[in-house]
């Protein structure tokens, strides 16, 4: 199946989530790719040192606005890639119909990609690098 619709997946849609979605969205400009938040924080912009990670990267998340993770985003997305192995559980509970396009963004490494949130600037660094690394390992499957 081609791959036309991504949708990245993390807790509230503000750190990690939106900085894979912009490092997509920028690998691959003619996809459609969003994300969106198990709790989302509905209406937030990214959170602050997720847009400087961005920022040194030379790539714009202003126009981020986080959002709730509904079935209907889960039904229109061929991808989905979340940060965690409990994420992608809870997405295959909810939404069985999710089973078998539902991966670990870091699923290539064998490895979880841990929250940010509410950590110091070197941690959102790290977490960044990481994702990078793992949208990178994606590119021969997309």
């Amino acid at each position: 199946m081609k791959i036309q619709n991504i949708l990245v997946v993390c807790v509230g849609n503000i750190c990690r989530s939106p900085m894979a979605e912009y490092l997509l969205k920028h690998e691959y400009p003619d996809l459609h790719i969003e994300s969106a938040g198990i709790s989302g924080l509905i209406g937030h912009s990214a959170d602050d040192k997720a847009d400087l990670c961005m920022q040194k990267l030379g790539i714009d998340m202003s126009p981020h606005k986080a959002r709730k993770l509904n079935g209907d985003l889960i039904k229109k997305a061929d991808l989905i890639l979340v940060m965690s192995s409990n994420q992608q559980k809870h997405l295959e509970q909810t939404w069985p119909f999710s089973k078998g396009k539902t991966y670990r963004l870091g699923h290539w490494q064998g490895r979880n990609v841990s929250d940010p949130y509410r950590h110091d600037q070197a941690v959102f660094d790290e977490t960044c690098l990481l994702i990078q690394h793992c949208v990178a390992d994606w590119k021969k499957h997309i």
